[in-house]
């Protein structure tokens, strides 16, 4: 339910994208025919390419198409999502992925998990390419991609989850490698350091934008919607804000007796219909407004850095208008439960 409509306007960025697809492309090929097959396996499928389209608006800032390390920076950023989604649909036991069948459905669990590496390693090589700086953020932002994984592992059917937790895990699993886009879209592209320290400011703010409203739409949208089973977090015991949210409120205990623990097809939509009926949706909402809000914040930072030339406000309005087109994203349902219905 996310594009990148608001990027669009961007002189350059398609052009700079498909060259993105190619670099994927060649990054994948390995001696191994099997392996040049398996961990190429998602790039035809797709996606939103959101991370690298990040890190190519640092090179907008620049006029012109993208240099070629600002490309390979992209590429690079996209790889380590791409192997994080082979690893996560052997954990979450997906079927499918972007429509099509994922790759531990069709090769087993050890193939996905040997391919999630080889994506990862060969994301290493090009950010070593790019510099020490850019390999040493590239390799502590995987870090912090497990350890917010393992925050959220560590915390599945816990029904006194903390806004605090899920907070952090989501700024590590999901903000920081959004934050690093920016950040090495920055270095690459060599735009000054205050203006990257706003672009990775930024990036970290629009992360949490981002994964709350993901949160969200599991939650309030359907199948259709999604492209995958709504609901999915409550079956795998990830209570994330609106459910938080809606917990704390629970003053029958409604839902509390529901969660805790395993839930069939039923429980899931009833859970659902009550974190849907008492405000919390709406709540979580303005939380991801307040990081929008900040995310604006860093981006006004980034025009007085950059002395208001007219690239900067470009990048920056195509950018502002990419956190109100996720927040947007949420159906337009009114405040009811049963309009969430």
């Amino acid at each position: 339910m996310v594009s990148l409509a608001p990027l669009s306007s961007l002189p350059h960025l398609e052009a700079d994208l498909a060259r993105v697809e190619i670099a994927l492309r060649e990054a994948v090929q390995a001696g191994d025919p099997f392996l040049t097959q398996v961990a190429g396996h998602l790039i035809p499928a797709g996606g939103k390419r959101l991370r690298p389209a990040l890190a190519l608006c640092a090179g907008q800032l620049c006029g012109g198409p993208a240099p070629e390390d600002v490309i390979q920076g992209a590429c690079a950023v996209e790889l380590v999502h791409l192997g994080s989604l082979y690893h996560d649909d052997v954990m979450d036991e997906a079927r499918t992925r972007r429509n099509v069948e994922s790759v531990n459905a069709r090769w087993g669990n050890l193939v996905a998990i040997l391919a999630g590496d080889f994506l990862l390693a060969r994301a290493s090589e090009i950010a070593a390419r790019l510099g020490t700086e850019v390999a040493g953020l590239l390799a502590a932002t995987i870090g912090r991609l497990c350890e917010g994984q393992v925050l959220e592992l560590s915390q599945t059917f816990q029904v006194d989850r903390s806004e605090k937790d899920y907070l952090s895990s989501i700024a590590g699993k999901t903000a920081a490698l959004m934050s690093t886009a920016c950040r090495i879209g920055g270095i690459t592209a060599g735009v000054d350091r205050s203006v990257i320290d706003a672009l990775t400011a930024y990036g970290q703010r629009v992360g949490m934008v981002f994964q709350i409203i993901d949160d969200i739409l599991d939650v309030v949208a359907t199948d259709e919607q999604l492209g995958k089973p709504a609901g999915n977090d409550l079956v795998e015991g990830v209570y994330t804000l609106p459910v938080i949210r809606a917990l704390a409120a629970d003053a029958d205990h409604s839902l509390r007796s529901l969660l805790g623990g395993p839930v069939d097809a039923a429980a899931v939509e009833q859970a659902r219909a009550l974190v849907r009926a008492n405000g919390a949706v709406a709540s979580a909402i303005d939380v991801a407004r307040d990081f929008a809000a900040e995310a604006d914040a860093e981006l006004a930072r980034l025009v007085d850095a950059c002395g208001d030339g007219n690239e900067a406000r470009r990048v920056a309005g195509s950018l502002g208008a990419l956190s109100g087109h996720l927040i947007a994203g949420v159906p337009s349902v009114g405040s009811t439960t049963e309009s969430f219905r």
